[in-house]
């Protein structure tokens, strides 16, 4: 054996070209996923403007004068953190915005503990963000609010807005959130009421963990879910852009936050199981959600290659909302590439921006 790296460095030396170059991506690989820092995500200036249990508000700084006079709040699903919004510079659909004069504004729920086991997509819908619009509303001195969903918190925000039709609403935009679930892919068998066990999950343990959604969310594809974000590092680990890239993907993903017990009761049984919301079924603290309220302007975009939500789960929207401009877009993505990735930065961002900028007068 080699008594230092500096001897297996000249064996390697001696070797072939071909072999040099598996040793080195093989060395790079190791210390990326060994000793090499986690990279900053995140990082488009912001301050807190208003907190509710673990959820935060937050304002972005304008990096140029603000130019368009309706704000725009970011909602985001229960699991995940929402810096996948504000990735990295120049992968950021957040910056992309604050740079074009946007005002712009992130619902941020935080990491829920046991405590909030109890905590049911009502208190989110009643409580969380109408407070939170109100607070942007103010801060902004606007007379209109935009509203951007994102996954779950699209769905979410569908909701808001059909039992919110009072308030002034101006523009809605959604990316990859479902609303029919007759027909969610491989999620109809995993969630069938025969066989999951629904009550007992949430009754024993409370709160949900990521790592269980998590794992659910690879079975959909496991080869390349679990094992192909590795092959990808092992073959292109001399790249760095690709590696910055993967480091950051991986962060994203494994820093997911816990489901409060009782939201998720509600999310699988009266959305993926009972199929409530597109069907006019939904009750929100005994109000009745039909989504033909909603009559901003809207703009419902989709993703081709999305397994978490696919585009025949989004596109019902349009025939059960009153909007006179409404607007579908199918992009040739996945869940997450809609957002982050060369596809997001040339086509999405300037989508939102140009549609808001045209909505927005």
């Amino acid at each position: 054996m080699y008594s230092s790296a500096r001897e297996l460095d000249n064996w390697v030396d001696q070797l072939p070209e071909e072999y040099k170059d598996g040793y080195r991506r093989l060395k790079r690989m190791t210390e990326v996923l060994t000793t090499e820092a986690e990279p900053q995500v995140g990082q488009t200036p912001k301050e807190v403007i208003w907190t509710k249990n673990k959820t935060k508000l937050y304002r972005y700084q304008p990096a140029v004068k603000k130019t368009n006079k309706v704000p725009i709040l970011m909602i985001y699903a229960l699991i995940n953190k929402p810096y996948i919004l504000d990735l990295y510079p120049g992968n950021s659909l957040i910056e992309h915005l604050t740079n074009q004069g946007h005002d712009v504004y992130l619902l941020d729920w935080g990491t829920f503990g046991y405590e909030d086991r109890h905590l049911k997509f009502d208190n989110f819908i009643l409580d969380y963000i109408p407070r939170a619009v109100k607070k942007v509303l103010r801060t902004s001195e606007a007379n209109e609010i935009s509203l951007l969903g994102y996954c779950m918190g699209g769905t979410m925000t569908s909701i808001f807005a059909a039992l919110h039709h009072d308030l002034p609403i101006r523009n809605l935009i959604f990316m990859t959130s479902p609303f029919d679930f007759a027909d969610a892919g491989l999620y109809s068998n995993f969630l069938d009421k025969r066989y999951f066990n629904l009550d007992k999950l949430v009754d024993t343990l409370g709160l949900i963990p990521h790592d269980m959604i998590d794992f659910g969310n690879k079975l959909l594809n496991p080869i390349a879910n679990v094992y192909g974000p590795y092959v990808g590092l092992a073959n292109r680990a001399d790249n760095d852009a690709f590696v910055h890239n993967w480091k950051l993907m991986q962060k994203w993903l494994n820093d997911g936050i816990p489901f409060p017990g009782e939201a998720y009761r509600q999310w699988i049984r009266e959305f993926y199981q009972e199929n409530k919301l597109i069907n006019d079924e939904l009750y929100i603290r005994g109000r009745k959600v039909e989504l033909s309220k909603i009559t901003a302007n809207v703009l419902n975009i989709a993703a081709k290659r999305d397994n978490i939500a696919n585009p025949i789960q989004i596109e019902p929207l349009m025939d059960k909302i009153s909007s006179k401009d409404k607007t579908y877009h199918l992009m040739d993505t996945g869940h997450v590439s809609v957002v982050v990735g060369r596809k997001a930065v040339n086509e999405l961002y300037p989508l939102v921006d140009n549609w808001l900028t045209s909505h927005s007068k």
